[in-house]
C-alpha cells in the first residue's frame, strides 16, 4: 500500500543527508517505493478499480434523467352552493378527513321545502284537469256524432216530404184540377141540355100535350143535372183549394229541407267539437308534464340544501360559517382527494429524447425521506412557458435560445397510507429510468 506524504518527505531528507556525507560514511542505497511490487500493485489496482467506478456510474447515468423541478399534484374538488341560502350546520372542520356522500353543509330548506309542497298541489290540480278533458273526450264525440246522424237522417226525411210534396202539388195542379174542370163542363152541358128540355116541354105541358108526369120528369131531370153542376162546381173548387195546400205543403217541405240543411252543416261544425276537446285533453297532459318539470327542479333545489363530499378526500380552505348568507356558485371549501394524487416533473427538452410513457420512474419525497416508485404516464403537448398565462413572444427580434421544461405526468405506485401521504404542491425529485 502507497505511504502517506509525510513519510515520503522523510525518506527523501534522508536521501539528501546520506548524499552528502562522505562516501566512506553513506549506509547502503534504500530502494523507492514505485520499485515495491505491492506498491505498484496497490496504486494500479486503485486506479482500475477507480476506472471501473468512473465506467459504471456514467453507463448507470446514462440510463436516467432526473429534474428537481417537480411537484405533486392532485385533483381538487371545489364544493360550492348551487343555491342561495342561509347556512343552518357546518358538519366539519378543516383538514378533517371525509368520506364521499358525507354532509358538510346544510342550507336552510323552508323556503324550498314550501315551493316543493306548492308545486306538488299544482300537479295535483294539473291531473284532475287532465282526467275531466279526457272525460270528456268521448262524451263529446258520442254527442256530436249522434247530433250529426240526427240532422243527416232529418235532411233525408225533409228530402222525401219535399219530394212527396212536389207529387202532390203536380197531381193537384194537373190531374186533379184537369178532372174537376172537365167535370164541371160536363155537368154544365148536361145542365143545359136539360133546362133546354125543360123550357121546350113547358109549353106543351101548359097545352096538356104531355102528360103533367112526363112534365115532372123534365123538372126533375133539370134540377138533377143542376144538382150535378152544383157538385163538379164544389170539386172544382175543392181541386183548386187542393193545390193551394199541396203549393203550401210544398212551401213547408222546402222550409223543412233548408233547416235540416242548416242543422246538418251545424253538425258537421258539432263534430270539431272533438277535436277541440282532444286538443283540450293534449293540453291538460301537457300541463301535468309541465307540473312534473316544475317540481322536479323544485325537488332538485331542495336537495341541495343538503351539501355532501364529492369524493373521499381532506377538507381544505374551509371559508363557510354558520349564519352565513351564501349565494349561488359561492366556494364553500375544497376536498382533496390524498389517495388519488401523481407527481409533475419539468424535464429539460434536452432529456426527453428517450423518454416515453410507460417507463419505470423513481420519486424522492424530501418529507419522508424515502423515493417511491411509479411510471411515466404521458408527456404535455407543449412547454410550461407556452401554457402558462402570458406566454413569451419571440417576434421581437431579440430572441435568445434558451432550454425549455416540459411537464412530464409520472403516476406513482399506491402508498399505503402509514408509510407515507403525499400532498399536491410538495416538491420532489423525480427520476426516469430510460434504459
Amino acid at each position: 500500500m502507497p505511504t502517506n506524504v509525510t513519510d515520503l518527505d522523510r525518506e527523501l531528507a534522508n536521501d539528501t543527508k546520506t548524499a552528502s556525507t562522505p562516501p566512506a560514511a553513506q549506509a547502503p542505497p534504500k530502494r523507492s517505493l514505485w520499485s515495491n511490487p505491492r506498491f505498484r500493485f496497490g496504486v494500479l489496482g486503485s486506479a482500475l478499480i477507480l476506472l471501473v467506478v468512473v465506467v459504471a456510474y456514467a453507463w448507470y447515468a446514462s440510463g436516467r434523467v432526473s429534474t428537481d423541478d417537480a411537484e405533486v399534484d392532485g385533483h381538487l374538488n371545489p364544493v360550492s352552493a348551487k343555491i342561495s341560502g342561509s347556512i343552518i350546520e357546518v358538519d366539519v372542520d378543516d383538514n378533517q378527513p371525509v368520506k364521499a356522500g358525507q354532509v358538510l353543509v346544510r342550507i336552510d330548506p323552508r323556503d324550498y321545502q314550501a315551493r316543493v309542497d306548492q308545486l306538488r298541489a299544482a300537479l295535483g290540480v294539473a291531473q284532475a284537469q287532465a282526467s275531466a278533458a279526457n272525460v270528456n273526450v268521448p262524451l263529446t264525440a258520442q254527442f256530436t256524432q249522434g247530433g250529426a246522424t240526427s240532422a243527416s237522417a232529418d235532411l233525408q226525411s225533409s228530402i222525401a216530404e219535399q219530394a212527396s210534396a212536389e207529387q202532390a202539388l203536380q197531381i193537384a195542379s194537373t190531374s186533379d184540377l184537369s178532372y174537376a174542370q172537365a167535370e164541371v163542363n160536363k155537368r154544365q152541358a148536361t145542365a143545359d141540355r136539360a133546362q133546354a128540355d125543360l123550357t121546350r116541354m113547358k109549353p106543351l105541358a101548359d097545352k096538356a100535350e104531355i102528360s103533367q108526369l112526363q112534365y115532372d120528369g123534365y123538372v126533375a131531370a133539370a134540377r138533377e143535372a143542376q144538382g150535378d153542376l152544383d157538385a163538379a162546381k164544389q170539386q172544382l173548387e175543392q181541386a183548386r183549394q187542393n193545390v193551394t195546400v199541396a203549393k203550401d205543403k210544398l212551401q213547408s217541405a222546402n222550409a223543412h229541407v233548408t233547416q235540416a240543411q242548416a242543422g246538418q252543416e251545424q253538425a258537421r261544425a258539432n263534430l270539431k267539437q272533438t277535436n277541440v276537446s282532444q286538443a283540450n285533453a293534449a293540453a291538460a297532459g301537457a300541463s301535468i308534464d309541465q307540473a312534473k318539470a316544475n317540481l322536479a327542479a323544485a325537488e332538485l333545489d331542495l336537495s341541495y340544501t343538503t351539501i355532501v363530499a364529492p369524493v373521499d378526500g381532506v377538507v381544505t380552505r374551509k371559508s363557510v360559517e354558520v349564519g352565513e348568507v351564501v349565494q349561488s356558485g359561492q366556494g364553500l371549501l375544497v376536498v382533496v382527494p390524498l389517495q388519488d394524487v401523481w407527481v409533475t416533473a419539468n424535464f429539460k427538452e434536452t432529456q426527453l429524447r428517450n423518454v416515453h410513457p410507460g417507463q419505470q420512474a423513481e420519486v424522492h419525497v424530501d418529507m419522508y425521506g424515502k423515493s417511491f416508485t411509479g411510471h411515466v404516464d404521458s408527456i404535455a403537448g407543449a412547454t410550461g412557458a407556452r401554457l402558462s398565462l402570458l406566454p413569451p413572444e419571440n417576434a421581437t427580434g431579440n430572441f435568445v435560445k434558451v432550454v425549455e421544461r416540459i411537464p412530464v405526468k409520472i403516476v406513482l405506485d399506491p402508498i399505503p397510507p402509514d408509510k407515507a401521504i403525499l400532498r399536491p404542491g410538495m416538491n420532489v425529485d423525480a427520476t426516469i429510468v430510460t434504459r
